[in-house]
């Protein structure tokens, strides 16, 4: 009886055992890795951080019954995703977001809010720089030079009605193609109504991928991506990476703001086109946190690409297009 008894005790201790190599093993199980190459580091302005339909349901702003004045933040949706309330708030979900779904992002914008979001997670936060109105070429150079920023971007001269080949730019560009930094031009559309709202000077005209072939043919050597991919001028867009092996396009911005049958007809013409394997993954977030997930979702549900498109989208083409080492992040196969 002694005997069974001791028996019984070690196949249950073995069974324990197996039960906590299990439970660890599924603690541990990574999400596939995500690059999101377009979020924006900002303040939280209480004047601004509403809730927001991640895509327009029903009308373009100004189209309403009572032509109310346009917003590019639209309201019209059973359940809005919510706003964030403070930066503390912002930072707190956007971390938390980020470490669950084991996502990577290239963040601009506020440089205090760049440095507290570096701090936070230092392996997860890719710091870019824009052209501050009176930055020095100098003191551009000497930002760029100091391990802090990576990336330049987001460059939008379309807002101020110039077109990315605007010579007041060029030498800025040339300081990125000289120490091999990639660029993000944003090109397209601006955000619905943007011209009435808050930018004036905003002209769609100077959305055309096109307008970026002089500065390339100054630039040969530098690595671009188009912000927003160039949105809705889909020809000119192919016919620019066509002709411009080192032009990637990111799915920023349009890939929530516009009706999905859109958006899936604009990133399959892509695809179709050839161009899989130079398609970013990206979100213009601002205040949003849970519009990460309504992105990922948009391509995760997208029946015409492959697996290895979509695993290419989010990941594999930003890590070849920053020149990253791919065994620096956590679930893959090592």
């Amino acid at each position: 009886m002694k005997q069974l008894i001791k028996k019984a005790s070690l196949l249950t201790t073995v069974l324990l055992a197996g039960i906590s190599t299990l439970s660890f093993a599924q603690e541990k199980k990574v999400h596939p890795p995500i690059i999101d190459v377009h979020v924006h580091a900002m303040k939280v302005n209480p004047g601004f951080a509403r809730d927001m339909c991640p895509w327009f349901l029903s009308s373009m702003p100004g189209s309403g019954p009572k032509q109310d004045p346009p917003s590019f933040i639209n309201t019209d949706c059973a359940t809005p995703l919510k706003a964030a309330t403070s930066d503390e708030d912002f930072q707190n979900q956007l971390m938390e977001t980020a470490e669950r779904l084991n996502i990577t992002f290239v963040a601009s914008g506020d440089a205090e809010i760049l440095h507290k979001w570096k701090a936070a997670a230092p392996e997860r936060v890719m710091p870019s720089i824009g052209v501050a109105p009176g930055m020095s070429v100098e003191a551009f150079r000497d930002s760029l030079s100091n391990d802090f920023y990576v990336v330049m971007g987001e460059i939008a001269p379309q807002y101020q009605g110039m077109s990315p080949s605007d010579m007041s730019l060029d030498e800025y560009f040339g300081v990125a193609e000289e120490l091999g930094i990639p660029v993000g031009i944003h090109m397209g559309t601006g955000g619905n109504g943007m011209a009435n709202i808050s930018s004036p000077k905003y002209r769609a005209s100077m959305g055309n991928p096109f307008l970026l072939e002089d500065m390339l043919a100054r630039h040969p050597q530098l690595k671009i991506w188009v912000m927003h991919a160039g949105y809705p001028m889909i020809d000119e867009m192919i016919a620019l990476m066509g002709a411009n092996a080192y032009v990637y396009v990111d799915l920023a911005g349009f890939i929530w703001s516009y009706p999905l049958a859109e958006i899936h007809m604009y990133l399959e013409r892509l695809v179709q086109a050839g161009f899989g394997k130079r398609i970013l993954y990206g979100t213009d977030l601002m205040m949003w946190p849970k519009l990460l997930e309504t992105s990922i979702g948009v391509i995760e549900n997208a029946n015409y690409l492959s697996e290895d498109q979509k695993r290419d989208i989010f990941f594999n083409n930003a890590v070849r297009f920053f020149n990253l080492d791919p065994n620096d992040f956590e679930g893959i196969e090592k």
